[in-house]
Order: C-alpha cells, then sequence, then structure tokens
C-alpha cells in the first residue's frame, strides 16, 4: 500500500527527531535519515536567488562567500525557491561590532514556510517593503533571535491576520555575541518544527496544523550580518519493515 502524506510526514518527523538528538550513553548511535542537497548559494554570483525588502535602504551584496546584510532599518531577504518539507536548511550568521552605522548586535531572524494570504501561489506577486507590519498576512514560522535590541528570543506562528502574530515560545536567552558564528539550522519535518544555534536546539515545537511548504528569508533590523554556506537538504525518511 503506498505511504500516505500524512504518514510520510510522520515518518518524516521521527526520522528527523532521531538524526538530530544525540545518543544516550548506553544507547547505539541512531541511524541518521538520508539527505539529499537540493539548494544551496554560496554567495559568490550576486542575489540571483535573492529578493530583497528594505523599509529605509541599506545594503544587500553577495560576494566572496559572503552575503551581506548591512541595513538601518527592517529588510527581509527571501530565497527565490519555494521549498517544501520535510527539510533542513542551514547557514552560518555573524553580527558584525565594528563600529559601523548600523552594527548593532540584534535580530538574527527567520521566516520559514511562508505564504502570503494575498497571493497565496505567489508570495512575490504581492509587494511588501520591509516594515514589520506589512508580513502580518503572511501564514509562517517566525523566529527572532537576539531581537529587541538582543534581550528576546521568540518564535512565533503566524497565521495570515494583520495584526495577530502568536507567540509560541518566549525566552530571555540565548542571545547574540559580537563577532561570534551562529551556526542556524532549521528542521521542517511535518508537525517537527525545530531551529537549532551552535548545536543547541533552541526551539522544539510540534505544530497539529503544520505549515509543510513556502519560502525562506533572513529578516533583522537595524543591523549588519556576514551570512554564509547557505544549504537546503531534502530529508529521506527510511522506512522498515514491520
Amino acid at each position: 500500500m503506498p505511504t500516505t502524506r500524512r504518514a510520510f510526514g510522520a515518518l518524516a518527523a521521527g526520522a528527523a527527531l532521531t538524526a538530530l538528538a544525540p545518543a544516550g550513553p548506553a544507547q547505539a548511535a541512531p541511524r541518521h535519515p538520508r539527505r539529499r542537497l537540493v539548494a544551496r548559494d554560496d554567495f559568490r554570483h550576486g542575489l540571483r536567488q535573492w529578493v530583497t525588502e528594505l523599509q529605509d535602504g541599506g545594503t544587500v551584496t553577495a560576494s566572496r562567500g559572503v552575503l551581506d546584510i548591512d541595513v538601518p532599518s527592517g529588510a527581509t531577504v527571501w530565497f527565490k525557491r519555494r521549498l517544501q518539507g520535510p527539510y533542513v536548511i542551514e547557514y552560518t550568521a555573524t553580527p558584525v561590532a565594528a563600529g559601523g552605522p548600523n552594527d548593532r548586535v540584534s535580530d538574527l531572524n527567520n521566516f520559514w514556510n511562508a505564504t502570503d494570504v494575498r497571493s497565496p501561489h505567489d508570495l512575490f506577486a504581492t509587494p511588501r517593503g520591509g516594515a514589520l507590519p506589512e508580513y502580518d498576512h503572511l501564514r509562517t514560522y517566525y523566529v527572532g533571535y537576539g531581537a529587541n535590541g538582543n534581550t528576546t528570543t521568540r518564535l512565533r506562528r503566524y497565521v495570515g491576520e494583520a495584526g495577530v502574530r502568536p507567540l509560541i515560545h518566549d525566552y530571555t536567552e540565548p542571545l547574540l555575541v559580537p563577532g561570534e558564528p551562529n551556526r542556524v539550522r532549521i528542521v521542517s519535518a511535518g508537525p517537527a518544527v525545530q531551529w537549532w544555534n551552535n548545536g543547541r536546539l533552541v526551539f522544539d515545537h510540534t505544530d497539529p496544523e503544520p505549515y509543510t511548504e513556502g519560502h525562506f528569508a533572513f529578516r533583522t533590523v537595524w543591523s549588519h550580518f556576514r551570512i554564509s554556506d547557505f544549504r537546503v537538504w531534502r530529508l529521506i525518511p527510511q522506512l522498515t519493515n514491520p
């Protein structure tokens, strides 16, 4: 009997969680699910894979292996390709604190599995200008890591309604450290929603009505980040016989 989409999502979620959880001292190492690289950007060929939305200007460039986001206010940098789970996104982001006008260590943020309820089949058919309230019409997951002047770290699940940004988790740490790389891993595997940083599981949410596809973005506010090694991996669960 062919595997249903729901069953496949559950298998993928279990495989992803097993792969990412450390084995206990008396346990054998878990079998990792197979994964296949489906997208990448080494940031050596400009912004051809990205769409930028800037509130008040600033610069977003991609060259010599670095996506450099240096902005005085709100900025969203979308990956053009729509992604469908189960998948893992990986990248490294370093907050710059070298005395520049935008070198405010704050707001390593992400949208993922984002759709806009005003144009659900084409995210880019609806114009947005970079100010945060313009994204209220998204259905998406959102992490704000070191947001609000590097004082909060939060997970939200937007539902596509103006002024409504449901909060799932609200932490006072972990926060950003000036000049320290953040090796981020985002897991979208059916109901399993995870956001990791430097090997630490920051958010682990089980969504009974998950968003399983859509667009990914880097999001920040009045800051300067250097981002590298962007990868997207398709998770392929290993089915076993009963």
